[in-house]
Parts: structure tokens; C-alpha cells; sequence
């Protein structure tokens, strides 16, 4: 399998290992956090239960004659027992569902609810509905429903704490203590009568009391407790694993951004490799190639030499004349190409100096006058000195090549100019801008790569060699159109310098 394809292969592996991991470590998350909700719920249902037990064995201690509880004591008890966001309200049920006491903020019972028993949610609180078995009174046979306890009023209590009085002799048992406990502390045992067994009172016929157990029988119990404090823990623990969950993604995703990188570079270094060696088979294909041109120049030579000695000895011969003349311009326009293919295979290494720009802008335009005189165009140098830091003989190939362009590219009578600037970062600035034809807007960025001409017989090699100039003094060009008519190439980020006069 060709290395690319295979780590290709490796990386979906990476990438789809780490996502299956994220996944999981979610999944896991979501399923410990629905265990810590159910828990938690449960957690509160058991305390409600136990709540409900140890509220019957409240009931029960509270009956004082036989199985009758008065109704302001009990509710008084119960009321203690109260507790704003935990424990809201308690209510004791009937058989019928009727309320026969109760405490705290009222319970809304729905007859679902009062038929059907059991745990309730709602949206703040739980609701649990529990039967109540307060064991039997006074030794009543066992299942029968008389031994229910009763919840009353002061008066009916007092009606049926008439016998017991009767039977204490007449002396009423004091506040906030059982009957038959003596004011000593003492037990029944120590001459205080017990407690009245179970009975029907006397002053109520054997119907009156038996609709009075199914009115006040206390038949089951019901209480709502407060949900906010689950519900805020299930809330935080949900952020918690929530958090967990993005950081377990978070880590998969760096780390698959990491192994990305880490075999991107691996990547990058194969192909350093493979360019460093691929540069250096360049390299001495270039070399080789400058020498192969290197000696072609002197057959050329050669050829040109002869062509001229025959058209000098074929002066009665105008074909064979015509023939050499012929040869001679050919070899001229091929030695043209090898001697700019021999200067574009050079190395480029610049040693920056002090540079006037006007002199040497001048200098390169002595050595193109017969071409600026055959056109009769007009080149205007800058017209203050103006120094920058440069290699001269590169700095001076470079305008060479740039003004020959734009001689080449105007039409006869045109304008050349040279403008040099400082910038608005402290650096300079250089244009050469003529009125000739321009270039197009695609072409642009094009004609600094080898062999793109926009005239007829060029090599194309010029700008180009321009370019690898700039590019080793780290300058950038670029051609631009000039208003309304023309090519401007400007030179930027050249490092200005002042000039030194020797008096």
C-alpha cells in the first residue's frame, strides 16, 4: 500500500477512535447521571416513608382515652413537625378521603389520588399517601375496625374524659400529661388510676359511634415534601457530567488536531526530502544546462564568422548574400537567449551598499542610447540625488532589464520615467513607469515567471532575472497599470540611505 494511502488509512482510524471514545465517555456520563436522578428520587421517597412511620407512632402516643385523639392536640403536634422547603404539609384522611386533620399549607387532593395510594410528583414537591396501622386498643379483638383511632373535637374529647374522671375521683389529669402518670413522675402503678381501655362512650349510641369511625377514623396519611432541594442537586450534577462530557470531546479534539499535525509534519518533512532532492537534481541539471549553453556560444561563434566572411565574398551573388545575412541574425537572436539563460542560472546573492539611484539610472541610460535616439523617446532620471542600499551590479541589471522593457514596450516619441519615494514606513520606493501599450490585468503576475513575453521576439527571461534580483535584496514588485495610459513597476521595502560627500 503506497504511504499516503496508508496513513490515510491511520489517521480515519485515529480520528474515528477518538470520537468513539468521546461518545462513550458521554453515553457513560448520561447514563450515571439518570442512575443519580433515580437515586436521588428514591433517596427521597424512603425518607417520606420513613417520615409517615414515625408520624403514626406520633398519632398513637397521642390518644389519651382509648382510641380518641383530640383534634386541636394532634394538629398542634403536627404543626411542630412542619418545615418550609422540606417537609410542606401533613394530612390525615379519613376512610371516605375527607380531611380529618391537618397541617401546613393544604394538600390538593385529586380523587385519583385518594382511590389510588401510593408516590405522586409533581412539579416542586412529592406527594406520599401511606395507610396507617396504629395497632389495636385496650385489648379489642384483633381486624376489628373499632380499634381505629379517632380524631375528635374538645368537646366530644371531654364528653369521653367524663368516665375517666369519675373513675379518678373526680381529679381532671394535668396539662401536657398522659392520664394515670402522677405529677411526681410516678407510674400508674404508684395509686394513679390507667389508662381507659378501650370502650364506646356512654354518651354515644353503638350507630353514633360507628359513623364516627368512618368519619374520623384516621384511615391513612399523606404528606407532601419539597422537591427544590433533589431537584438542585440532579441539576448539578447534571452541569457536572455535562462538563465532564465536553472536556472528554475537547480532549478527543485536541488530540485529534495534535495527530493531525503530527502527521502533517511528517508529511511535510517526506516532501522537504523529497524537494531537497529534487532541488539538488535541479541544480545540477542547471548547472549543467549553463554549461551546455556556455559552449554552444562558441560554435555560434564560429557560424556567425563564416556567415559574414561568405556575405562579404558573395558581393555579385545576392542570394547567397541574402542566405548569410540570414544566418547572421540568427545566430545573433540565439546567442541573445544563451547569454540571458547563462545570467538567469546564476545564483543571486546581494551585498547591499550605499547606491545613488539618479547616477546609476543615468549610467543605464547612456548604455541604451542608440535605442532611446532610434525611437526619439524621452527618459526623465530623478531629478535629486537619491541613495538606497543595494548591490550595484545586480541593482544595475535590474534597471538594465526594467528600462530595456519599457524602451522596448513604447511606441516611438513615448516617455519613460523614474520616480524614487519614501514611504509611509520610513522605507523607499522606486517606479519605473512608461506610456506604452501596459500589460493586462492577468498577465501581471505572469510576466515575472521565465519565459512569458508579451513581445513577439522576447525570451522572456528579462523580468524575470529582474525578479530573482529583488527577491535577493527581500524588495518586492509588482506591475501596476499607469493612468491613463502605460505599465508602472514599482519596487517596495528598499532600505533608503544618506549619501556621504567627501569634501
Amino acid at each position: 500500500m503506497p504511504w499516503p494511502i496508508a496513513q490515510r488509512s491511520r489517521n480515519v482510524g485515529i480520528y474515528v477512535t477518538l470520537a468513539v471514545i468521546a461518545l462513550g465517555v458521554s453515553g457513560w456520563q448520561w447514563g450515571e447521571h439518570r442512575r443519580f436522578k433515580q437515586t436521588s428520587a428514591q433517596a427521597l421517597i424512603n425518607r417520606g416513608r420513613d417520615i409517615t412511620s414515625t408520624l403514626g407512632i406520633v398519632v398513637s402516643s397521642q390518644r389519651r382515652v382509648g382510641n380518641l385523639v383530640a383534634k386541636d392536640r394532634i394538629e398542634s403536634v403536627l404543626q411542630g413537625l412542619i418545615h418550609p422547603g422540606e417537609l410542606e404539609s401533613i394530612a390525615i384522611l379519613g376512610a371516605t378521603g375527607e380531611t380529618i386533620a391537618s397541617a401546613g399549607r393544604p394538600v390538593g387532593l385529586t380523587p385519583e389520588m385518594v382511590q389510588g395510594r401510593g408516590v405522586y410528583w409533581r412539579e416542586r414537591e412529592l406527594t406520599l399517601m401511606n395507610l396507617m396501622d396504629l395497632g389495636g386498643v385496650g385489648g379489642a379483638p384483633e381486624g376489628d375496625p373499632r380499634t381505629t383511632t379517632l380524631v375528635v373535637s374538645s368537646a366530644q374529647m371531654g364528653k369521653a374524659l367524663r368516665p375517666a374522671l369519675r373513675a379518678a375521683g373526680g381529679q381532671r389529669p394535668a396539662e401536657g400529661r398522659p392520664p394515670g402518670q402522677a405529677t411526681d413522675g410516678t407510674s400508674p402503678g404508684a395509686g394513679r388510676p390507667p389508662r381507659v381501655p378501650f370502650s364506646r362512650p356512654s354518651w354515644m349510641s353503638e350507630e353514633e359511634y360507628d359513623t364516627l369511625i368512618r368519619k374520623q377514623g384516621v384511615h391513612s396519611l399523606v404528606i407532601s415534601l419539597s422537591t427544590d432541594e433533589m431537584r438542585q442537586a440532579v441539576r448539578n450534577d447534571f452541569w457536572l457530567r455535562s462538563l465532564i462530557s465536553v472536556l472528554a470531546s475537547g480532549a478527543a479534539l485536541i488530540s485529534g488536531l495534535a495527530w493531525r499535525n503530527v502527521s502533517r509534519n511528517s508529511e511535510l518533512q517526506i516532501r522537504l526530502v523529497k524537494a531537497g532532492e529534487m532541488n539538488s537534481h535541479l541544480a545540477q541539471m542547471n548547472f549543467a544546462a549553463a554549461g551546455l549553453a556556455h559552449e554552444t556560444r562558441n560554435p555560434l561563434n564560429l557560424i556567425r564568422g563564416l556567415a559574414q566572411m561568405i556575405a562579404m565574398q558573395a558581393a555579385t551573388a545576392p542570394k547567397l548574400r541574402e542566405h548569410a545575412s540570414a544566418i547572421i541574425e540568427e545566430a545573433d537572436r540565439v546567442t541573445v537567449q544563451l547569454n540571458e539563460f547563462i545570467d538567469y542560472s546564476k545564483p543571486r546573492e546581494a551585498h547591499p551598499a550605499p547606491v545613488d539611484v539618479a547616477r546609476l539610472v543615468t549610467d543605464v541610460i547612456r548604455t541604451l542610447m542608440p535605442d532611446i535616439e532610434d525611437k526619439q523617446i524621452r527618459i526623465q532620471p530623478p531629478a535629486q540625488p537619491f541613495a538606497v542600499e543595494a548591490d550595484e551590479q545586480l541593482f544595475r541589471q535590474a534597471l538594465f532589464n526594467l528600462l530595456l522593457n519599457a524602451v522596448q514596450a513604447v511606441d516611438p516619441g513615448g516617455t519613460v520615467e523614474v520616480r524614487c519615494a519614501l514611504a509611509s514606513d520610513g522605507s523607499a520606493t522606486i517606479e519605473i513607469a512608461d506610456d506604452g501599450p501596459g500589460v493586462p490585468e492577468a498577465e501581471r503576475t505572469n510576466i515575472f515567471k521565465p519565459y512569458v513575453t508579451m513581445r513577439p521576439k522576447g525570451v522572456g527571461l528579462g523580468l524575470a532575472i529582474v525578479h530573482q534580483i529583488v527577491a535577493a535584496h527581500r524588495w518586492e514588485i509588482a506591475c501596476l497599470a499607469r493612468e491613463p495610459r502605460g505599465a508602472l513597476f514599482r519596487i517596495r521595502h528598499v532600505k533608503p540611505v544618506s549619501l556621504r560627500h567627501e569634501s
